[in-house]
Formats: C-alpha cells, sequence, structure tokens
C-alpha cells in the first residue's frame, strides 16, 4: 500500500493499521474507476468505485473538500472532521466497523477509500413503508441489534465515542453483515484535556441524542452512544424515530439552547426523569428547564415505554410476522428500557447489551441479518447517479443523498 521506496520504519509504528498507508503520489483516477455518486453532505461527496489493478469488490471513496475561508476560495488546511476520521480509522479493524482501505492526497484534496456496503438502515427502514408498513421480521432486527452492539464494544473498548449513530450512518453489506461507518464527530475519550463539551457544543443528531447531552452535561461516556443504539432499536421495530423533535438552532452569539421539543418528546414516552432515579440530575446545567416541560403522565406514574413497546410490536402480529412477539417478547422490551435508561451510569453498556437474555432466547442470532429471508425480501440496492460523477470536479455539494429522503438531520433551506 505504501509507495515503492520503503518507507523509514514500519507503519504500525506511526499509529497506521499495519493496512492503511497515506499515498500523495498516486493519482485516485489511476488506481480506480468511478461508477457514479451516491451522495453528499457538508464534508464533500461519496462515490461507489472499483479498482483498476484487480483490487476485489467494491469501495467507496470519500473526498473531502478543504477548509475555505471567506468568499475567496483559500486553503486554509484539513478539518478537524477529516483529520480525526482519517486517524481513528486508520486504526480500527472489525467486522462490524466499516473498514478503511486506504488514503489518497491529491492536489490539496483527500480522498479516503472504504470498503463498500451495498444498503443503509435508513434505507432499509425506508423499504419496509413501501408500499404499505410491514415490519422487520425479528430475526433481521436481532441479528442487526447483535452485529451494531458488537461494533459499538469494540469502539468503546478501544476507548472510540462515536457520537453521531443514527440509521444513515449503519451500512449493511448485501452478505448482511452490519458495519458502523460516518466516524467524521467520533474521537478518543481516554485522555480528555478539557471536558468534551469544550471541544464540539453539538454532537449526535437531534432525534437520537441523550437526556445528559440535551440537559447541557459538560462531561459525557459511551453511555451517549447506548441511547442512540436504543433509539435505533425502537425504529427498526416502528419504523419510525421515537423522538421525533425539533432541533433549536444556535443564536449569533454560538450559545447552545435548550432543546425543549426534542426534551418534550423524550418525556412524553419515558416521563420526567426524577432525582430518585437519576442521582446527578440535579447538576444538569439544564435541570431548572424540566419544571417547564408538560407530562402526558402523572410524574409519578413513570414511563409509557412500555405500552408504546407492545403496542408496536402487536400491531405486527396481524401482518405476515406471526412470531414477532414470541420472538421479540419481554426481553426485547427489557433490552429497550435498558438502552433508553436516564441514568448516563445505569444505562446498558455495549458489553452487557451483548450479553442481555435478548440475545439468547428465540430466534439464533445470525451474523447474517438477511439470514432466512429468500427472495421474500429484496432490498433496493444503493442509488448510484450519474449526474455527478467525476471525482475530479470541485464543484459544490448537491444533494444529500439521491433518491432517498433526508438522513434526518435537519438541514436549513438555502435562500434561493
Amino acid at each position: 500500500m505504501f509507495p515503492s521506496r520503503r518507507p523509514p520504519f514500519h507503519p504500525a509504528d506511526r499509529g497506521i493499521g499495519p493496512n492503511v498507508g497515506y499515498q500523495s503520489k498516486v493519482r485516485v483516477i489511476d488506481r480506480y474507476k468511478v461508477i457514479g455518486f451516491i451522495s453528499s453532505g457538508t464534508y464533500g461527496r461519496v462515490y461507489k468505485a472499483v479498482g483498476r489493478h484487480g483490487q476485489t469488490g467494491e469501495f467507496a471513496i470519500k473526498k473531502f473538500k478543504p477548509d475555505k475561508e471567506g468568499e475567496q476560495i483559500q486553503y486554509t488546511g484539513i478539518s478537524q472532521s477529516a483529520v480525526r476520521e482519517m486517524a481513528l480509522c486508520s486504526e480500527l479493524s472489525h467486522t462490524n466497523v466499516i473498514k478503511l482501505i486506504e488514503i489518497i492526497l491529491e492536489d490539496k484534496c483527500i480522498f479516503m477509500v472504504f470498503e463498500y456496503a451495498e444498503h443503509d438502515l435508513l434505507q432499509i427502514i425506508h423499504h419496509h413503508t413501501q408500499p404499505t408498513r410491514h415490519p422487520i421480521p425479528p430475526s433481521t432486527v436481532k441479528s442487526i441489534m447483535f452485529q451494531l452492539l458488537n461494533g459499538c464494544q469494540y469502539l468503546h473498548a478501544n476507548w472510540v465515542l462515536h457520537r453521531d449513530l443514527k440509521p444513515a450512518n449503519i451500512m449493511v453489506t448485501s452478505g448482511g453483515e452490519v458495519k458502523i461507518g460516518d466516524l467524521g464527530l467520533a474521537r478518543l475519550f481516554n485522555k480528555p484535556l478539557h471536558s468534551l463539551f469544550s471541544g464540539d457544543k453539538v454532537v449526535v443528531t437531534i432525534w437520537y441524542r441523550a437526556p445528559e447531552l440535551l440537559l447541557g452535561s459538560r462531561h459525557y461516556t459511551p453511555a451517549i452512544d447506548m441511547w442512540a443504539v436504543g433509539c435505533i432499536f425502537a425504529e427498526l421495530l416502528s419504523l419510525r424515530p421515537i423522538f421525533k423533535g425539533e432541533e433549536a438552532k444556535m443564536d449569533s452569539k454560538k450559545t447552545v439552547p435548550f432543546q425543549r421539543n426534542q426534551m418534550q418528546k423524550i418525556v412524553e414516552i419515558m416521563g420526567l426523569p426524577t432525582k430518585e432515579k437519576w442521582a446527578h440530575l440535579v447538576n444538569m446545567p439544564e435541570y431548572s428547564q424540566l419544571s417547564t416541560l408538560s407530562t402526558s403522565t402523572h410524574p409519578k406514574s413513570g414511563s409509557n415505554l412500555e405500552k408504546w413497546y407492545y403496542s408496536t410490536i402487536n400491531s405486527h402480529s396481524t401482518t405476515s410476522v406471526p412470531s414477532s412477539n414470541v420472538s421479540l417478547g419481554a426481553e426485547g422490551y427489557r433490552l429497550l428500557s435498558g438502552l433508553l435508561e436516564y441514568d448516563p451510569e445505569k444505562r446498558l453498556t455495549a458489553q452487557q447489551a451483548l450479553q442481555h437474555p435478548f440475545f439468547s432466547t428465540g430466534d439464533k442470532v445470525s451474523s447474517n441479518c438477511f439470514e432466512g429471508l429468500g427472495g421474500k425480501m429484496e432490498y433496493p440496492h444503493r442509488r448510484v447517479s450519474q449526474d455527478d460523477n467525476d471525482i475530479r470536479t470541485s464543484s459544490l455539494p448537491g444533494t444529500k443523498r439521491s433518491g432517498l429522503p433526508d438522513d434526518s438531520r435537519p438541514v436549513k433551506r438555502l435562500k434561493e
């Protein structure tokens, strides 16, 4: 993977995994043939490609646009997000985390070449709402959850917080392997020099943001990822986000507003958090805001989550999946409530969740989440567009993702 001249020392000594190299004398189009354009975002664009030199399989090439300053395009360096993603992905190697193949530096542009995954969870969930809502089979849900937790456990064991887990960032290969992708917001948490809050004021797409973040916590832990995993579990069951709030934007002084609408959505299902159940609740910067929220239940009666869970899976029993109650059952509810625990210290860790009885009862967990579906369920392949498949152009990002609704991140409309 390195240029022909042998590097002065082994790549592992440079903190780079043995299979990942930085190539600056190679042109991306000499090594890869671009098949089409997949999606774009604030960072740049993603393309689908195949290798020109007999590399097996397909690849996703993420092209970062350089940071700009002012109206004049002026090269100011590499974004912090790109640096973090390169540094972390270079060292990570796990079957449930998307694999970085190589990094190519060309004309002040960074190209990160990843293994290609044919689907993502947002696309799979969307497919189950068309033409009418039909539930994801329980064995598929169980396999997706186990693989997702397995990837989280690996990241957390290696001191990596993902900080943006949501269906659009969870890839699924055509062989049914679940891969955590998009580590652009991820960071190490073993030696934070400041509170993590002082770096990135806003992390995690609003619908998946943990209550301690909404309440202004200055320090946070892998428990924020586990709340997001709980939200994803709920979404796999009901095919819609469980807490679909509206994000309040920062003001001109860059002060972070209290996300009242999002917290209200959580309280409607989970009840109000109490200091009896969450000891550090009273120390939260936004604690006083809780008294201004309305509850659909009496504060003492607590959570509606159990009612939400059983009404969700029972609505499936009238459909073609009669086994859903048996397969998901009480253990499914216990796993969900353990992940959606208000107190981050009591919330299940990835390690604890993997050992949950949900995975050892009912359907056996498969390493292929599509196993047993046969020809009954054919998920559409990711749309690859030919509109803008010139990887060399420096045009600005266009649509977020072709052919699918936005990936759940509320986006400001551009002025006409």
